[in-house]
């Protein structure tokens, strides 16, 4: 008997969390079924597996026992009734997006969003006939007002990457549910041991598990998590495709047949199954690792994080700082209702002197690696604008919350002494003549 949600914590799921020892070997450790294909006992059994009417596995691009595990595993941590695991964040998120869409129809999405996730919506899916409209804040008012009978879904990150803002994500619920779309919430940044999105009415939950999840820089990875609670009966007319015969699966209803878990199995049978960005055996094992010890990890990223923003702040060469555990930040409010006061370890700030003194820090950096990864063990630090978003004009930049100046810090869980006094030394280097003379001007 796997382990239930209800009758574990967080962290004890993130160790024991679907898996129990191997029934054959008793491995303790998942073990890696680095295998393409199974066998089956029978004709019989090959077209029950392929008709979905047994458990099992048929081929390692739809489903394999090593994933089977980090999928369930996540599941429990996030609340959600199945998950499914791809290759990469962006290839789980566009998985999730076309699960829901066809030409003609839309999602609306807050403006604030990682920078390739803007491309994949402001030129890729457009490009497919799926239009995405941007609103222009993350208010409920503003996304709401964007909806119409084509609307296919919301689409919000419970902490903007690299914005910093927290989405009311039980008002984004409220307002999916009263025009029958589900909320798509990404959470790679709270992870479930700050935030359960789930718990707060979002349908559908994304991660990259690159990140805080993985945690160790290693390992490329991306989920999705289904609810279980969005009524795709009672929507027919909006998602036909869940209520409807599919002709590529043997007339398959998928909310007949799968129930609750109807959105990831369509996704699992139709997507995965056809278009192939799998997560690799090897890569779920590190990533049950690196889920081992996420919740130790989370607290330590968060009270280092919350040191290095009272550090930059009292600093006179810094000019701002955005952190949302300061009580005067206009998220602050959010932060204590959806991630119990704690803010995350992503934080951006600005120095004095503005751009040229802010790559004059940057460039100074030596604990701190460069780079545009973020939720490391490792202090990490990124330039926004002239890397992730870099693709974005100035006012697409604006609106997502990134400045020209803006520097994005993703804290590790080194000694907070090392993190500061690389700060420290790198701050005093962005007043170099140079960029004080620039500064003036």
């Amino acid at each position: 008997m796997f382990l239930t949600a209800g009758s574990m914590k967080n962290e004890t799921l993130a160790v024991h969390g679907g898996y129990e020892s191997d029934p054959t070997t008793k491995a303790v450790a998942v073990p890696i079924y680095q295998t393409v294909a199974y066998e089956f006992d029978s004709a019989d059994h090959g077209a029950a597996l392929f008709n979905l009417e047994v458990e099992g596995h048929r081929y390692s691009r739809i489903s394999n026992p090593t994933v089977a595990v980090l999928e369930r595993r996540i599941a429990l941590l996030e609340g959600g009734v199945d998950a499914l695991c791809a290759s990469t964040g962006q290839a789980a998120l566009n998985y999730a997006v076309i699960n829901l869409t066809a030409m003609g129809t839309n999602i609306v999405s807050v403006p604030q969003l990682y920078g390739t996730t803007y491309t994949l919506f402001g030129h890729i899916l457009p490009s497919q006939g799926v239009t995405v409209r941007f609103a222009e804040s993350d208010r409920p008012e503003t996304i709401e007002k964007l909806i119409d009978e084509n609307t296919r879904g919301i689409f919000c990150e419970s902490v903007g990457n690299p914005a910093g803002n927290i989405c009311d994500i039980e008002a984004l619920a409220k307002v999916a549910a009263r025009h029958g779309v589900p909320l798509i919430v990404d959470n790679t940044v709270a992870t479930p041991i700050l935030l359960r999105p789930i718990d707060y009415g979002a349908d559908i939950v994304v991660h990259s598990l690159t990140k805080f999840l993985g945690g160790h820089g290693t390992t490329l990875g991306g989920a999705i998590v289904d609810g279980g609670k969005f009524p795709w009966k009672k929507h027919a007319k909006r998602f036909p495709q869940f209520n409807e015969p599919d002709a590529s699966y043997h007339g398959l209803i998928y909310a007949d047949h799968f129930g609750d878990a109807a959105y990831i199995a369509r996704c699992r049978s139709v997507y995965q199954r056809a278009t192939g960005a799998v997560l690799s055996p090897l890569s779920a094992f590190l990533l049950l690792q690196g889920i081992e010890t996420v919740a130790l990890r989370v607290d330590r990223h968060v009270e280092n994080a919350r040191r290095a923003a009272e550090y930059l702040r009292q600093h006179p060469q810094v000019a701002w700082v955005n952190y949302t555990g300061f009580t005067d930040n206009p998220y602050h409010a959010l932060a204590d209702k959806y991630l119990g006061g704690r803010a995350c370890s992503l934080l951006t700030f600005g120095i004095v002197g503005g751009l040229e003194a802010g790559k004059a820090f940057y460039d100074a950096l030596r604990l701190f690696k460069r780079l545009v990864n973020m939720g490391d063990a490792k202090s990490l630090a990124c330039h926004p604008a002239s890397t992730t978003h870099r693709q974005m004009s100035a006012e697409e930049q604006r609106l997502a919350g990134v400045r020209p100046e803006m520097i994005r810090l993703s804290i590790g869980i080194e000694h907070i002494d090392d993190i500061i006094a690389d700060l420290d030394q790198a701050l005093a280097a962005s007043q170099s003549p140079r960029s004080a003379l620039i500064a003036a001007e």
